[in-house]
């Protein structure tokens, strides 16, 4: 087949996240199976305009502010004339609404969740009712597309909006086993050490864990935060942290190579994800896959990552109490911790990038049958 593939950033891009991982992990296998992909994205500074990434196609165009706008115009000036056999938009900010432009190609959509109301945790009034308000509209505009989800949760939300149960599909994510590896004895640590890894952004609830440090440093006076990754909400992170007075004890490191995310990985004791909604949220399955037990936010996407009371502990959204709990119950038995340990090891086995891959395959296929018929 050959593809068009539209999402808002690509691999290459400094805000790339876990659906760019998704996306190039899975279509770079399908390349490899035959067919051609072209990867329309938006730009950034010093991004060339076209290059390939394993066989895939990288077209970046517009600036990501305007991207939903740009993706349409340039499909319809440029890439029309290619003549695709499907069309793929990832929906994971605002829709690009292809349907509305290409009726005769099948479109299928790939969704690791949706904002809805959360979205108001994130931005200001204004521009969260505007993706709000362009969310609602998916189940009318996409109507007549396959849907491939990353989990049950993004699943159950689609087809409360509207979106037929047959037309969707549960793919769960992959795993690169190779580039997470887990020491045989899980290093001592000089102090307890909690790691979070992704975007520093307001809604991925941060704060929270270092309200919980709050809380844990008179029985751990040497506990550790350190926060990894980039993002708009670094400097009230840091704030919050001063005006708490517990510099000390939160490290922010910015990007890191990815040799160093491992070993950080590997000597924290707990990962927290304290968001109120993931798609899948990946950065469970690495932690589990070097060692390390997780504590998350029992909220849609991470209740499926993480099995509960078996890979790591699930707390209710914004209970800092539970959290700490939590931390100090991991903190404080090594029998506890090991077993869990060794269950994330085992659990993290389960996902591959080849059987993604190949389920995202046949949906593909399922799609254009859909639209023949």
């Amino acid at each position: 087949m050959k593809v068009l593939l539209i999402e808002y950033r690509d691999m290459k891009h400094p805000l790339a996240g876990g659906a760019e991982i998704v996306l190039y992990e899975v279509f770079r296998r399908i390349v490899a199976m035959g067919h051609q992909v072209d990867y329309l994205c938006n730009g950034f500074e010093g991004g060339a305009a076209e290059e390939r990434q394993s066989g895939i196609r990288i077209l970046r165009r517009g600036r990501q502010a305007y991207f939903n706008y740009v993706a349409p115009w340039v499909y319809r000036t440029e890439l029309r004339a290619n003549q695709y056999d499907l069309i793929i938009e990832g929906i994971d900010k605002i829709p690009f609404y292809l349907p509305l432009f290409e009726r005769k190609i099948p479109i299928m959509a790939i969704v690791p969740h949706l904002f809805g109301s959360t979205v108001f945790q994130e931005v200001s009034i204004l521009p969260a009712t505007y993706v709000y308000l362009l969310e609602r509209g998916v189940a009318k505009a996409y109507r007549h597309c396959m849907f491939s989800l990353l989990s049950k949760s993004t699943q159950t939300d689609l087809v409360a909006r509207g979106i037929p149960p047959g037309q969707t599909r549960v793919i769960h994510p992959g795993f690169t086993h190779e580039d997470y590896p887990a020491p045989v004895v899980k290093p001592l640590r000089v102090r307890p050490t909690l790691l979070y890894v992704g975007r520093i952004k307001k809604y991925k609830g941060i704060q929270q864990g270092i309200q919980a440090v709050v809380k844990l440093k008179a029985r751990y006076p040497d506990v550790l935060f350190q926060i990894v990754g980039a993002g708009d909400y670094l400097k009230a992170l840091r704030t919050l942290t001063r005006d708490l007075g517990v510099e000390q004890h939160v490290e922010f490191t910015g990007r890191i190579s990815h040799e160093r995310k491992i070993q950080l990985m590997q000597q924290a004791d707990v990962l927290i994800y304290p968001s109120p909604k993931e798609g899948w949220g990946l950065s469970v399955l690495e932690a589990n896959a070097c060692g390390t037990v997780v504590v998350a936010s029992n909220s849609p996407g991470l209740n499926e990552a993480v099995q509960d009371g078996k890979t790591g502990f699930l707390v209710p959204h914004g209970d800092v109490e539970a959290m700490a709990a939590r931390l100090d119950q991991l903190f404080s038995d090594p029998a506890l911790y090991a077993l869990m340990r060794a269950q994330g090891l085992e659990w993290v086995k389960t996902f591959t990038w080849d059987k993604a891959a190949r389920e995202t395959l046949d949906l593909m296929k399922a799609a254009v049958r859909r639209r023949e018929t």
